[in-house]
């Protein structure tokens, strides 16, 4: 005979999904809610028929998990940025890099009797 505690903890809700399933499903969604967006958090508890308090609370709670996420990350983001020397680091550029410059410049007159044609031949 079944113990009475482990009835009560696979009994179903009423909506197809055992207690343990359902706060799973809550917990899982919780944790993953800062990488959702709101309807794709409603959908995937629909079928819990959670409260509108319960949903709300939930909503909120993911609202404040991407608000933080997103601060922390341009907090890092800004830190990193802030340490590079950017300077020091054209100037290693410049100096570990070689540069070549081609050009050529055509100057025609307007009504066409004046050209003139200044290139630097290339030195491949």
């Amino acid at each position: 005979m079944a113990n009475n505690s482990e009835d009560e903890k696979d009994e179903k809700d009423g909506h197809g999904l055992s207690m343990s399933d359902a706060i799973r499903k809550i917990v899982t969604t919780g944790v993953s809610a800062a990488f959702m967006t709101e309807e794709a958090i409603r959908s995937r508890v629909s079928e819990l028929k959670l409260p509108k308090e319960t949903l709300n609370l939930l909503l909120q709670g993911a609202s404040k998990s991407k608000d933080q996420l997103m601060n922390r990350v341009t907090d890092e983001v800004v830190t990193i940025i802030n340490k590079i020397d950017f300077v020091k680091e054209a100037s290693r550029f410049v100096e570990e890099h070689k540069f070549k410059i081609s050009a050529e410049v055509e100057v025609i007159k307007k009504d066409g009797k004046f050209e003139t044609k200044v290139s630097k031949p290339s030195e491949d």
